[in-house]
């Protein structure tokens, strides 16, 4: 179990317009030992990050409201801690997505992605007290 302080299972927040790719990241996430909510598109999950406290994002870059990027930028604002526990995924390979992601800093798994690379990014991105136990 991914343990963040006392008994807090790290809370990992996934934005992804397709469904396939959300449930994929629920199910492995899950059974890592996060808490996992999954969400596919920006305006629910922009709820979200206004009511609930979250370790880690792991955001499309492309979502049909809102671009992951302006999601990121909103997120890490309302929850500082976000800014350096993010993970973008894409399959837009341009290099005007290049410089989007590369704006915000954050490391980004290209799809398609193995889900061992989505746990190793999130054990970098998060903080070593998310680490106490193994999964």
């Amino acid at each position: 179990m991914q343990q963040y302080g006392k008994g807090h299972r790290a809370r990992v927040l996934v934005v992804d317009d397709e469904p396939s790719i959300c449930k994929a990241l629920e199910i492995a996430l899950r059974r890592a030992g996060y808490d996992v909510v999954t969400v596919e598109n920006g305006e629910t999950a922009t709820s979200f990050v206004r009511a609930e406290r979250f370790d880690a994002l792991l955001i499309d870059l492309r979502i049909p409201d809102m671009r992951g990027d302006v999601f990121f930028e909103l997120a890490a604002a309302l929850q500082p801690q976000l800014r350096t526990a993010t993970l973008f995924m894409t399959g837009d390979i341009t290099d005007r997505a290049a410089k989007l992601i590369a704006a915000c800093n954050c490391p980004t798994l290209h799809k398609p992605f193995d889900l061992q690379d989505v746990l190793d990014g999130l054990h970098a991105v998060l903080p070593s007290s998310a680490h106490t136990a193994s999964a």
